[in-house]
């Protein structure tokens, strides 16, 4: 199920790369294109690291990856999510909730160095 979502999650990075690369240049200005390249990039950082989660609980069945794996998704969706709608012109306002996506983000990997340091 994990390397499910996270395969998604990489198309979907994919898709929104060659979307900021080819159609967003149209009509975006620089600061629009760093959201969309900056968003971009933790996307696929992230949805890397879940597929690391998924493959980490195939190799070592009882790991509980349940919660980081949950974290990096909300992070995935709050703060690369913002970044993508202020770069396609919505309200800046978003930029105050890019903030809660990012410590999300930084929970997920502190909750997985928690499981795995709990193995020991």
């Amino acid at each position: 199920m994990w390397l499910g979502f996270a395969s998604i999650n990489l198309a979907l990075a994919v898709m929104l790369g060659a979307f900021g690369a080819h159609g967003l240049k149209s009509f975006a200005d620089t600061q629009q294109l760093e959201w969309w390249h900056t968003a971009t990039q933790y996307f696929f950082y992230h949805a890397l690291g879940q597929v690391a989660m998924g493959i980490l609980v195939k190799a070592v069945p009882y790991m509980k990856v349940k919660l980081p794996f949950c974290l990096l998704q909300f992070g995935i969706v709050v703060f690369c999510g913002s970044l993508y709608l202020m770069a396609l012109g919505l309200p800046g306002w978003l930029g105050a909730i890019t903030p809660v996506g990012g410590v999300a983000m930084i929970l997920g990997w502190l909750a997985l160095a928690r499981v795995a340091f709990k193995q020991y």
